[in-house]
């Protein structure tokens, strides 16, 4: 068994090194966070082009209202407000296959075409796949934004106007989306998740690392969920109203439970 090494990180006496590059006399004071989270994750420095795409990709992700991650948020920060690290633990938990991280299926989606001999017939495949199990098709639908999510107008929009990216991934999703319209007979959107898993593609990140672009985005908006918190608290509305609108209907017989 090979010993374990890392590439990421050391310190040492007189400073730090991140990658190959020194901390302080490198990346303080002369890289953004986005340059550096990005060359951290993908081994490579980011170009021009990643830096636009992740940057609208982190203010896309970052708020989408009182959606359950936000919630979960705002209730745990009312429980245990000296633990706010906790509260925006409880909200990152929420990311996943139904909310915000979503990508990460839907991109599966797309390296199927992508690579596939014949696109048109792997998208219909996917699409009739899905549509005979009356699964959701990951990346499509949206129950606020109709008939189009403008979120993911605005990606795809801005992924095409940027000649550096060669646009397999977008042309994916666009096949893709496509063949729904054709297969569903009526128009379904591309949401949001759905356009972010196609512009990440376009950068060369990785299926399985999607997400975590997600996380990293939604905790920013969870900091800024606790600092509302704090000026205009919700949490113990948020309890009150449930424990109002959902009754107890155990045994038959009307009952009300006790506050802890």
């Amino acid at each position: 068994m090979n010993r374990p090494v890392t590439r990421l990180c050391a310190h040492h006496l007189e400073g730090m090194s991140y990658r190959d590059a020194d901390l302080v006399e490198d990346l303080m004071g002369k890289k953004t966070f986005t340059e550096v989270l990005f060359s951290q994750i993908m081994g490579r420095e980011a170009r021009p082009v990643d830096l636009r795409i992740v940057d609208v990709v982190l203010v896309t992700l970052m708020e989408h209202g009182l959606t359950p991650s936000a919630i979960a948020t705002r209730v745990i920060y009312m429980s245990a407000p000296e633990n706010l690290q906790g509260a925006v633990a409880a909200g990152l938990m929420a990311v996943g296959s139904s909310f915000v991280g979503t990508m990460e299926n839907c991109s599966l989606l797309l390296e199927r075409i992508v690579y596939a001999k014949d696109p048109e017939a792997e998208a219909r495949d996917i699409v009739q796949g899905y549509r005979s199990s009356k699964k959701p098709l990951p990346g499509f639908g949206h129950h606020l934004h109709k008939p189009d999510d403008p979120r993911a107008l605005k990606l795809l929009e801005l992924a095409r106007a940027e000649p550096d990216l060669k646009g397999e991934w977008v042309n994916a999703l666009t096949l893709l989306a496509r063949m729904v319209d054709e297969i569903y007979g009526r128009h379904i959107t591309i949401n949001a998740t759905g356009a972010v898993a196609a512009l990440l593609g376009e950068l060369g990140v990785p299926t399985k690392l999607m997400r975590g672009f997600a996380v990293i985005s939604r905790a920013a908006g969870l900091v800024a969920h606790v600092a509302e918190e704090q000026e205009s608290p919700s949490g113990r509305f948020i309890w009150d109203t449930i424990d109002r609108e959902i009754p107890y209907v155990g045994a038959g017989k009307s009952a009300h439970h006790q506050e802890d």
